[in-house]
């Protein structure tokens, strides 16, 4: 399995990047569903629910995928 820069394998780097920037997205969008509300728009602040739930998904998916993934070599670094 082909290892990047950070001595990871690809899939697990690339898991883990996926995750970390569904969970940062989760976190400002919290901010956007607040200005929503604020400005009157719950529609718009629904919206920004419906993608906030779908990044939490993803991230608990990328959990999922890398807890597979401690059960071998591929999640340590490779020398």
């Amino acid at each position: 399995m082909a290892t990047g820069e950070t001595g990871f394998d690809d899939v697990t780097f690339d898991l883990i990047s996926l995750q970390y920037h569904a969970l940062k997205a989760g976190h400002d969008y919290g901010q956007y569903v607040r200005d929503a509300e604020n400005a009157g728009r719950d529609d718009i602040a629904g919206f920004f629910r419906d993608v906030m739930e779908q990044d939490s998904a993803r991230a608990h998916q990328c959990h999922a995928f890398l807890a597979e993934l401690g059960g071998t070599d591929n999640t340590a670094p490779q020398a």
